[in-house]
């Protein structure tokens, strides 16, 4: 994916790496030539790349072309219309070559032993045009004209090193030019695509932009189409968005006009290919022969760019171009591919498809047709499991069948990251009394898609009010809306409601329930008694939901019950434990295309590295939850990852990095929500590094406020440490004093040594000045930090007692810890902080400078470390495990460290370093 810039100077939206590979090859010593091709599917913006290109062409003479299917059988057309501007400069050319060029462009061909000469002499008129300036020569939709033109058009590019040309080219995504370098268009992202729209459809919501850029592929073109044919309800987000783009938009018009060029041969086995999704070559191959014809008939097809063929599969490229070519054949031409496709898929295994194919052809409701795709779908998941029941319900002749049916296709659609296609099958749902429980399930799928995807505090309430009607006949899944409803209140600062669900809880809790329905009222039971303090109730309850978590099998193993037990997990401090149950969530949310749940069980894995001190990791966590919440809609999801990223961009000191991420949140969520909560954090920790303490305090003091209920109190309690850092000796110091009482509760509840260790440097920060009470503190938290798995917070407390000792005039005992601070820091890359360390040093009356190795000097603090285990024979998983860090983040640090250091092996890294 590809972002929108901070400052966009192209009028291309995400598209500035390819603006800059065009200014630079314009940017070229004027008399050395050379060539790009850029690849991209239709609507990437190819052609709007080449009107850039003309527009920074500055003193060169343009020469341009364009690949055009109506001359694709005629041989050199392309070139003649290319070089007719400058055919008068074939004087110029030997006689040879001028004899073979005008020959060959005035349409008497080129026989393939003139090839050579024709190419040399088209390289030599474009040498003699470029005389008197020099020449840029742009051909777009190469791949689209004749064959012939775009060989000789290779030659050239290959060529043009002393000559003062330059050759764009740009193709398909597939086209290939050896020798000539490539630059392939990649999808807008999400900021790209609400940008584009911003500026070319104004008036569309961000988080409706979101969903369109995904709906879209990316696809710029694609995303104007859709944005265009929006009512005012759906650019506000208040109705279901389209599935695909329109087909009657640009881009489908492009494909049109395309597909109409065929052969009806080929354009009945086109049909075939767009039909059968799965797009396996042997169900092809059979189909074709049923339909009188065979694959090859494909050809003319593959050649316009509306269909690829590798060994494995047949797809088309893009959505548009299959809604063009179901679209453009009559409904008996769909029918009758439709029952050619049934009639060739006859193993056990394709049982699905089969059923569907034959309920796409089916002219009017059949129940027992309806049954077979019901029963053919329980054996599948995701968009499979959706489309095989929505065609179900339509089949259906009983409503209730046809209601509960679209639930579940809606569930099915939601589990696989659709929540818009989830919303639309919902409200398809028939008029008229409705089973409760259908009716229940129904409500349950909107609270579950509000809580995602809308407002936490109608979610809330809507999950509430449906767990009622449900309870009679699924207990479990009235225990789940109960368990969402509990985290909407939380997310949205209301956690005062969280009593009302757990007297819900408790009165569906029964002796000897199933593990998962223990796991989740042993959850909400011990979380109700944390948050209003009671953690002699609490914790035995939410260790209880962390052992039923470990004990899951079965059924009952299912991402959402890992992440119940994984926030259990993090509510009693047992790290290790929520960070395997949230890992495992991770797993097999993606290993069963579960991506409603994966955002949430990233959230929850990041959370719990963070607390182990595993920053980068956090983040790693963090940056997929982004990625994949907002490929799915998942908009509060996406905001507490934002939020998480701010946090520790703020704890590295990376003040561009969290405001980023801050201004990302934007002014969507509520007030007291979770993501606003981070986003404070995150400013008062930026605001601790750089000195302003007040402002930390202020911040930080507001997160909650005890005794209403509101506020992110959780929140709070992780930002407790640095809270008391910030308002220690100012006058929020009662605050602090309050906020560590509460934190002090919790941490003595869990028996964690980390939170006691962080309780003891709190109350030393909050002891006099100079006392041996704040030393005491200061030395029990440094007995009390676990080793290298809070390395960061052991520095900070290094780092502190030193302050404390230096001020108290014990140079020499402050010296010790000031360097054990900053030797961590370094270690771990975290530059500002280790700058505190040495400030404080030089207070200490020590003179302090920086490594004399060269290398260190061009590295970070933590590349260097990285650099060093490397020089002692570490492999990277080694160095991942005692850096806490992913093999992947040390790959990428390793990259950086050749590349600063202009070396290319770990054997050279080691000599670097002796």
């Amino acid at each position: 994916m590809v972002s929108a810039s901070r400052v966009q100077l192209s009028g291309l939206w995400g598209r500035d790496a390819e603006c800059l590979a065009v200014r630079r090859l314009l940017d070229g010593a004027p008399d050395a030539g050379a060539a790009l091709l850029l690849r991209g599917e239709p609507g990437t913006g190819r052609s709007a790349l080449v009107a850039y290109a003309h527009r920074h062409a500055g003193d060169r003479a343009v020469l341009t072309g364009a690949g055009l299917a109506e001359e694709a059988e005629l041989p050199y057309a392309g070139l003649q219309r290319l070089l007719d501007p400058v055919l008068d400069r074939a004087v110029a050319l030997p006689e040879p070559q001028r004899r073979v060029l005008c020959r060959t462009l005035a349409g008497e061909g080129c026989p393939a032993h003139r090839r050579l000469a024709l190419s040399t002499a088209v390289l030599r008129l474009l040498a003699v045009a470029a005389r008197e300036r020099p020449l840029l020569c742009t051909v777009d939709d190469v791949d689209r004209g004749d064959r012939p033109t775009a060989d000789v058009l290779g030659f050239v590019a290959r060529r043009l090193r002393h000559l003062p040309v330059t050759v764009l080219l740009t193709a398909g995504a597939d086209t290939a030019f050896g020798g000539v370098p490539q630059h392939r268009l990649a999808p807008l992202d999400e900021r790209a695509g609400t940008a584009l729209l911003a500026d070319r459809v104004p008036g569309i919501a961000p988080a409706v932009a979101a969903a369109l850029t995904a709906i879209a592929g990316g696809n710029p073109q694609a995303l104007v189409d859709l944005a265009e044919v929006l009512s005012p309800g759906q650019r506000r987000g208040d109705e279901p968005l389209p599935e695909a783009p329109p087909v009657d938009g640009a881009l489908g018009r492009g494909y049109r006009a395309r597909l109409e060029r065929l052969p009806a041969d080929t354009r009945r086995v086109l049909l075939l290919a767009a039909l059968d999704e799965d797009g396996e070559p042997a169900t092809l191959v059979r189909a074709a022969r049923a339909a009188g014809t065979t694959v090859e008939a494909l050809a003319p097809a593959e050649a316009a760019g509306l269909v690829r063929v590798g060994p494995g599969r047949v797809a088309l490229p893009q959505p548009p171009a299959r809604a063009v070519v179901v679209d453009g054949a009559p409904l008996a031409e769909r029918c009758a591919a439709h029952l050619l496709l049934a009639g060739v898929l006859d193993g056990p295994a394709q049982r699905l498809r089969r059923a569907l194919h034959l309920a796409a052809a089916a002219e009017r409701p059949d129940p027992a047709l309806a049954a077979e795709l019901e029963a053919a779908a329980a054996d599948a998941t995701g968009e499979d499991a959706a489309a095989a029941l929505h065609r179900a319900a339509e089949l259906s002749v009983e409503p209730r069948h046809a209601a509960a049916r679209l639930v579940a296709a809606a569930r099915h659609a939601w589990s696989a990251g659709r929540p818009q296609r989830a919303r639309r099958l919902l409200a398809g749902l028939p008029p008229g009394p409705a089973d409760p429980v259908v009716a229940g399930r129904a409500e349950l799928l909107r609270g579950e898609l509000e809580l995602r995807c809308g407002s936490p505090s109608v979610a809330s309430a809507t999950l509430l009010a449906a767990a009622g009607p449900v309870s009679g006949a699924d207990r479990l899944a009235a225990l789940g809306a109960l368990v969402r409803a509990g985290e909407a209140v939380c997310f949205a600062g209301d956690q005062y409601r969280y009593a009302e669900v757990a007297r819900r809880v408790a009165a569906l809790r029964r002796p000897g329930d199933p593990p998962a329905a223990e796991l989740m009222a042993s959850l909400v039971t011990g979380a109700a008694a944390t948050l209003r303090g009671d953690h002699d109730q609490g914790g035995p309850a939410l260790r209880r939901a962390v052992v039923l978590g470990n004990r899951l099998t079965g059924p009952a193993l299912t991402p959402t019950a890992l992440t119940c037990a994984a926030v259990a997990g993090l509510l009693v401090a047992v790290d290790n434990a929520a960070h395997r149950l949230a890992g495992r969530a991770v797993e097999l949310a993606r290993a069963g295309g579960e991506l409603s749940v994966l955002p949430r069980a990233l959230e929850l894995r990041a959370i719990a590295e963070y607390w182990l001190g595993r920053h980068e990791a956090a983040a790693d966590s963090s940056r997929e939850g982004l990625r994949v919440a907002r490929d799915t809609g998942q908009v509060n999801s996406a905001g507490v990852h934002l939020g998480m990223l701010a946090v520790l961009a703020a704890v590295r000191a990376d003040r561009d990095a969290s405001l980023r991420r801050i201004r990302e949140i934007g002014e969507g969520p509520a007030p007291h929500s979770r993501p606003r909560a981070l986003a404070q954090w995150a400013l008062a920790v930026l605001d601790l590094v750089d000195g302003r303490h007040a402002a930390a305090a202020a911040r930080l003091t507001a997160l909650a406020r005890p005794g209403t209920g509101r506020g992110q109190v959780l929140i709070q309690v992780m930002a407790t440490p640095y809270l008391v850092e910030a308002a220690a000796g100012s006058a929020h110091r009662p605050a602090a004093a309050a906020a560590l009482a509460v934190f002090d509760r919790w941490a003595s509840s869990t028996a964690s040594p980390s939170r006691r260790a962080l309780s003891a440097r709190c109350h030393a920060l909050l002891a006099p000045r100079g006392s041996a009470e704040a030393e005491r503190r200061f030395r029990d938290a440094l007995r009390l930090h676990p080793g290298d798995a809070a390395a960061f917070e052991r520095a900070r407390t290094e780092l502190l007692l030193g302050r404390e000792l230096r001020r108290s005039r014990r140079p020499r005992d402050a010296r010790e810890h000031l360097h054990a601070a900053r030797e961590t820091f370094d270690l771990l890359g975290l530059a500002a902080w280790a700058e505190q360390a040495t400030t404080e040093l030089r207070a200490a009356g020590e003179s302090v400078g920086g490594p004399d190795l060269s290398a260190a000097r061009l590295l970070t603090g933590q590349q260097l470390r990285i650099a060093q285990l490397v020089a002692e024979g570490a492999t990277n998983r080694e160095i991942a495990a005692r850096m806490f860090l992913s093999t992947r983040t040390v790959d990428h640090h390793l990259r950086n460290i050749f590349h600063r250091l202009g070396i290319r092996s770990r054997t050279e890294l080691a000599r670097a370093l002796s």
